[in-house]
């Protein structure tokens, strides 16, 4: 029932909703190395040893952030951090890394605002960046079937989907850890295939056949963001 309920939430966000005049709006898909769609026993039993990983994806859709057109392009964040990215998300973590890939059609003044972009929307600094690359960014999000597939050169395969009732295990299954980033609308889904290769923080891992995704839209109004004008 609850994911039921959640589907129809996020359908009649994700659908039916219109950008506003002055917002950065787009869709997103985010996987980790736990299970995100389950119930307490299991997401228990990986407190500590599973979802110290994540990859982090947004494409623009319409928008400006910084004062800078963002439409059509898109931004990738991989994760490594110290524990169980949890109910707390980034902030479990003592210690995180991440690699910043920003599509490589950018230019120069894009690319910046991508990087700026990605460090407000995970709340991450400088300091826990330890690279920024350029791969080309491809994702192929279907809003009616609330399925993704997304590139990011040779670092990042994932196909997801929806998380449907057909995936529950203990029937107890919930959104149990919400996502990284703050969305519009959100539905969990099942990481159909997922490959990881970043080695730029030393981290390789796949992920094929689990419950570890989220498929979203982001709606975000600019006047919140100017601290990206100081980044």
């Amino acid at each position: 029932m609850r994911l039921g309920m959640l589907t129809s939430i996020a359908l009649i966000t994700m659908v039916a909703s219109l950008p506003a005049a002055d917002s950065l709006t787009g869709t997103y898909v985010e996987a980790r190395t736990c299970q995100v769609y389950t119930g307490p026993c299991f997401a228990n039993g990986e407190v500590g040893s599973a979802g110290k990983n994540a990859i982090m994806t947004w494409q623009i859709e319409n928008g400006h952030f910084g004062g800078v057109d963002l439409a059509g392009q898109s931004v990738s964040v991989v994760i490594r951090a110290s524990h169980t990215l949890g109910f707390q998300g980034l902030d479990d973590a003592e210690t995180k890394k991440a690699l910043v890939i920003i599509n490589s059609s950018a230019d120069e003044v894009e690319a910046d605002a991508l990087r700026k972009f990605a460090l407000v929307r995970t709340g991450l600094s400088e300091k826990n960046v330890k690279d920024v690359q350029r791969a080309e960014i491809e994702m192929q999000f279907d809003r009616r079937r609330l399925a993704a597939v997304v590139r990011v050169g040779e670092i990042v395969q994932l196909e997801a989907r929806r998380a449907q009732p057909g995936d529950c295990i203990c029937s107890n299954e919930s959104a149990y850890y919400p996502p990284l980033t703050e969305l519009a609308g959100f539905v969990p889904g099942v990481t159909i295939n997922g490959d990881v290769s970043a080695r730029a923080l030393g981290t390789r891992w796949s992920i094929p056949d689990s419950r570890t995704a989220y498929l979203g839209t982001f709606d975000i109004d600019e006047t919140d963001y100017h601290v990206a004008e100081h980044l």
